[in-house]
């Protein structure tokens, strides 16, 4: 990247055409965008307030001029006037070709990069198609409500008589519901209302589908992994409706830049799909740094202690000094902070050092996040657009197109797990154009230590593709049975739902799901059939203040045992709460305020047991299996730490319900006096084991489609029920999700490739390109990454190619109904390699919330960075449902 400013080059808005739709005004401008109020000025003030330089690498992103394009000739006058209007008097070129591919019937994505107005690409076409045509609708599919909200407000600011748009999810009242099916012709929701109301009620929604005109699907990059493929089902069931009423939607897609869209666009909808990716808008420079927090001094204690290192500054209390600094400076900042918990934090701390400097101040600082009331989100986001916020901690709800106009800087507080939601939340600032300040502040954390002294590792790299598989089995037989519910379905549409769908509807018919009969097969059932496309992990529980009984917000269930334990501190919107009761039954925990000087952290314990052995490969000193396991974690007791110390003031008890994950894994064992001969010490086994399984991990998308959060791991010198070191990989949602049974199928393949990646990277001890992982709930610790070289070299050298996996037999029948489900031919040995590794205890410190969800208002799908390492946290980031679903509560 050069350093040269080219910022005098940018186009006023009003004078050259806009990459932005929404409203902008001069009163969003603060003091941070005024003369010396620079990007590089407010880092090297940052900069200065510490003794030892915290930053280690400064990367110039420059500034670029926009390409413009003439309004295509098919744009009708009143629909430029209404863009004139917004300030856009012509498009981007590639915002006219995206949106010319559209108009003339071809499915397309236009995957450019942040602010870059891919709205104006899929508008552009859809307006004018209803401002033409006067019975013509638009469905716009949105991952979250917000990103909903915000192109309503936008779609209504053009002011286009007749077009009605409105949002239908489900925060709309009843009573709007049969207006906006009746007459709105521009339909904002969601993947999740489309599969649990409109598709399950298209009789009522017929009008609107029989002249659909264009499916609109927002930042597509999202949806991947199991949830992605659920949702191509749904985009296929939609396809199914629609056909039936004759009608053929063109798709238009939107994404962040992403490898091969076209690909992964074409999988999402089962269509032929063109890309557009070259982006010609014009952008604001930006100066990112990475930050690294300065080591701690030392205390009077640990002097005493020769073999006590020193510990950084916690990322969340260099996060929050940071955006107190930047609001004091009357720079309009975003913080992104990976839980919930951590952006109440960040919020309280920066408001608490503004109060003390500027009484008042902090009133300019507030926290967002999943949970909130609707009213207090759409609040929230209405005072950081026009000013009244300067300061904003969020999780990961942000990081999507809400448009957040004047942001001056942004704060990454902990690397979020990928380059693309590295450079999503990056480019949240400068959206109008100007100059904008990054900073990703590395956590004490290996794989944020690399980034940091690596940058070419973070900008030297292009950004993931977008991984889901549609043929799925465990996503096919659910979202067929969803598909029967709605009508009966036929011969020509299982060839819409792709490869295996005749296997999937002759396994529901012999579970007793569906019926054949010569018009179609039919659901059995009364009611639908359950199918949850995220695996929120339960219904929400609602956070109540006992004197009052008034709702303060929400909880998903998966992160209510370690949010809302009783005892827990609850922090909502700078105010703490601590929770005297938590019925899981009834969904509902009881909080009073209190502001105590400690916090409460959970802690939980984590254990994985094999429940059968379906196939195994017994290879000498190495086994090869593929079975059913049992993943249980339970919320035990919790932490009470001082505030201003992080001291332990002591541990209490708790008695929370243990939760179960049955699903599928592949494992492979060695016997201890095989790594000990390929110069495997005992006590480094735990941490080759661990390398060799974060590597796996992140291998086995090569082989299998999926993410590498769809899928959880777990390493341990001495397993107990396979008395042997053992690495186990399993699918992270109910039943299985068919990944383990293609990493056991490709194991060769899987494994060399994994044996290579780690050998040819060129790092010395371990990287993020190898051994570490962005979601090790253990902090990557302990990794040893020539031995996990070693590892696999033994399991390379004695598991044969292609040789058909032996079955179990009765030889040792019981409760595996198999062999000894690993145990390794030199059982009898007595070399255990040192205790077990890996076990997902999560250590001390600012891990990830346990739990955060991937919620219709709250991250990414997919997004939240889930420890391989803590099989509890995994499976909460599972989606999916049983193969066979055989009915449940109406949705």
């Amino acid at each position: 990247m050069t350093s040269d400013d080219v910022s005098s080059a940018r186009p006023s808005p009003r004078q050259s055409p806009c990459h932005d739709l929404r409203p902008s005004s001069a009163a969003t401008v603060v003091a941070g965008t005024g003369p010396g109020r620079t990007p590089a000025g407010l880092l090297g003030r940052l900069r200065a307030r510490t003794g030892a330089d915290p930053v280690t690498h400064v990367e110039r992103v420059p500034a670029r001029a926009g390409e413009p394009a003439p309004w295509p000739d098919w744009a009708p006058q009143e629909l430029r006037a209404a863009f004139a209007r917004r300030g856009v008097v012509a498009p981007w070129r590639h915002q006219a070709q995206a949106a010319a591919l559209a108009y003339d019937g071809r499915h397309v994505v236009v995957a450019t990069g942040t602010a870059s107005g891919k709205s104006l690409a899929y508008q552009l076409p859809a307006l004018a198609t209803l401002l033409a045509d006067p019975r013509a609708t638009v469905l716009y599919l949105a991952p979250t409500k917000a990103l909903a909200a915000d192109q309503l407000r936008a779609v209504a600011a053009l002011e286009l008589e007749g077009v009605r748009p409105a949002c239908y999810d489900g925060d709309t009242p009843r009573a709007e519901r049969e207006w906006i099916r009746k007459h709105s012709r521009f339909v904002l929701t969601n993947p999740d209302m489309l599969h649990h109301g409109i598709l399950p009620g298209h009789a009522q929604w017929s009008g609107f589908l029989r002249r659909l005109t264009y499916v609109v699907i927002d930042e597509c990059h999202t949806y991947r992994g199991v949830f992605g493929s659920h949702v191509a089902h749904v985009l296929r069931r939609l396809r199914r409706q629609c056909a039936r009423f004759r009608s053929t939607p063109v798709f238009v897609l939107a994404s962040a830049t992403s490898g091969d869209p076209a690909t992964a666009a074409g999988r999402l909808t089962g269509l032929p799909v063109t890309a557009v990716t070259e982006d010609t808008s014009p952008r604001g420079g930006v100066t990112f740094a990475l930050w690294e927090p300065p080591l701690l001094p030392p205390d009077s204690a640990a002097d005493q202690q020769a073999d006590l290192t020193q510990v950084r500054r916690s990322a969340l209390r260099e996060t929050a000094d940071l955006l107190a600094d930047a609001v004091a400076e009357g720079v309009r900042t975003l913080a992104f902070v990976r839980s919930r918990r951590g952006a109440e934090v960040v919020a309280a701390n920066a408001r608490r050092s503004l109060d003390e400097a500027v009484p008042g101040l902090g009133d300019r600082v507030a926290a967002y996040r999943a949970g909130y009331l609707r009213e207090e989100r759409r609040e929230l986001e209405r005072a950081l657009l026009h000013g009244d916020l300067l300061g904003l901690a969020s999780t990961n709800a942000l990081e999507l197109g809400v448009d957040l106009v004047g942001l001056d800087a942004v704060l990454i507080c902990g690397y979020p797990g990928t380059r693309a939601s590295l450079w999503q939340q990056a480019g949240r600032a400068g959206r109008s154009g100007q100059e904008a300040l990054a900073v990703l502040i590395a956590r004490d954390d290996p794989l944020d230590t690399y980034l940091v002294h690596h940058p070419e590792a973070v900008f030297g790299r292009p950004v993931e593709a977008t991984v889901l598989d549609p043929a799925n089995p465990y996503v096919l037989a659910p979202q067929l049975a969803c598909a029967a519910a709605e009508a009966p379905l036929t011969s020509d549409d299982l060839a819409l739902f792709g490869d295996g769908a005749k296997e999937a509807v002759d396994h529901l018919v012999a579970a007793g799901a569906l019926r054949q009969r010569p018009t179609g097969w039919y659901w059995r059932h009364r009611e639908r059939p359950e199918v949850d496309l995220r695996g929120e992990g339960g219904a929400p529980v609602c956070v109540v203040e006992a004197a009052t009984g008034r709702l303060l917000g929400t909880v998903d269930g998966g992160s209510a045992h370690f949010l809302l334990h009783p005892g827990a501190v609850h922090l909502h919107q700078g105010v703490s709460y601590v929770v005297d009761s938590l019925d899981l039954a009834d969904g509902c925990a009881l909080v009073h305020p209190e502001e105590p000087d400690w916090s409460t952290h959970a802690r939980d314990v984590t254990s994985l047991s094999v429940v059968s052995v379906r196939s195994y490969v017994d290879a000498g000193p190495v086994g090869l299996f593929l079975g059913e396991v049992d993943v249980t974690s339970q919320v035990v007791s919790y932490q009470r730490r001082r505030i201003a110390t992080g001291e332990v003031i002591d541990t209490r008890p708790l008695d929370l319900p243990a939760r179960e994950l049955r699903t599928v894994a592949v494992w492979f064992t060695l016997s201890p006096l095989s790594l000990t001969a390929a110069g495997v010490q005992p006590a480094d086994v735990p941490g080759a084991l661990h390398a060799a399984e974060h590597a796996a991990i992140g291998l086995l998308p090569l082989t299998a489609t999926c993410d590498r959060w769809d899928i959880g791991g777990l390493s341990t010198a001495v397993h107990p029920d396979t008395e042997a070191p053992t690495v186990f990989v399993y699918d992270g949602h109910p039943g299985g999700a068919g990944f383990a049974e293609r990493a056991y199928g490709t194991a060769a393949a899987w494994l060399r490739a994994t044996r290579d990646a780690i050998a040819e990277c060129g790092c010395e001890a371990g990287c993020p390109s190898c051994v570490q992982s962005p979601k090790c709930g253990n902090g990557n610790n302990p990794l040893s990454k020539p031995d996990a070289v070693r590892v696999l070299d033994v399991v390379l050298a004695n598991l044969p190619h292609g040789v058909p996996p032996e079955r179990p037999d009765d030889r040792d029948a019981g409760v595996t109904g198999g062999p000894r489900t690993g145990r390794p031919d030199d059982r009898d040995a007595g070399v255990t390699g040192g205790p077990p590794a890996g076990r997902g205890d999560v250590l001390p410190g600012d891990p990830p919330v346990p739990g955060e969800r991937v919620a219709p208002d709250d991250v990414a799908p997919g997004g939240p960075a889930f420890p391989e390492g803590s099989p509890s946290q995994v499976v909460e980031a599972g989606s999916g449902g049983a193969p066979v679903p055989g009915g449940g509560k109406q949705a």
